[in-house]
């Protein structure tokens, strides 16, 4: 089975990232996509991320009724884990997830602005060697060299507006509404359990 590993803080999860999603199971030749919730930045306020399983919890709320998104707690498991500010990682997990599951053909699921990062990592190469990359196009986002590497595969999907956690979160703290910005039962769940707040 081909399967996108799409990483991300998920914090909240909200549209554009089920957008993603949703288009990558549907649109190419991946069977499924499993949503792998991250730990925070160090460079991000940890006050500010919500607990793991809180994370989780609004990821299953929002894809119950899609066969081929999945969550995966991949993370707890392993004794590294997922970050962008540390790529070694990123090769070292794809690696372990292809021993766990040797029957399972793993694709990365990111964003281009992602793809501009990657390119000052020279261990993007080794991630290359043996993994595709699924791309979702951003608006003004800047050349990558990697941009046309024959694994580099752009996918069309939607552009919606910058929609982001730190936008969701700022709105929330001002009592701004979200709705539209994430699924209603994500929004009932922050609301009930005063998150961001």
């Amino acid at each position: 089975m081909k399967i996108g590993l799409f990483l991300g803080s998920f914090n909240p999860i909200h549209m554009g990232h089920l957008i993603i999603a949703n288009t990558m199971a549907y649109t190419t030749d991946l069977e499924e996509v499993w949503l792998i919730p991250a730990p925070p930045s160090p460079f991000r306020n940890r006050k500010t991320t919500l607990p793991k399983s809180a994370r989780i919890e609004m990821i299953n709320m929002s894809i119950s009724d899609n066969p081929r998104l999945k969550v995966f707690d991949f993370i707890s498991s392993s004794p590294t884990v997922f970050t962008m500010l540390k790529p070694s990682y990123i090769v070292d997990n794809l690696n372990k997830l292809s021993d766990k599951f040797p029957e399972h053909e793993f694709k990365l699921i990111i964003g281009e602005d992602a793809l501009v990062k990657f390119k000052k990592w020279n261990v993007f190469n080794k991630v290359l060697e043996k993994y595709e990359i699924y791309v979702s196009p951003k608006n003004n986002t800047p050349d990558s060299n990697f941009k046309k590497h024959p694994k580099v595969k752009f996918i069309e999907v939607p552009l919606i507006l910058d929609i982001s956690g730190t936008y969701i979160r700022n709105a929330i703290k001002n009592r701004h509404p979200i709705n539209y910005l994430v699924p209603s039962v994500v929004e009932e769940y922050i609301s009930r359990n005063e998150f961001f707040i």
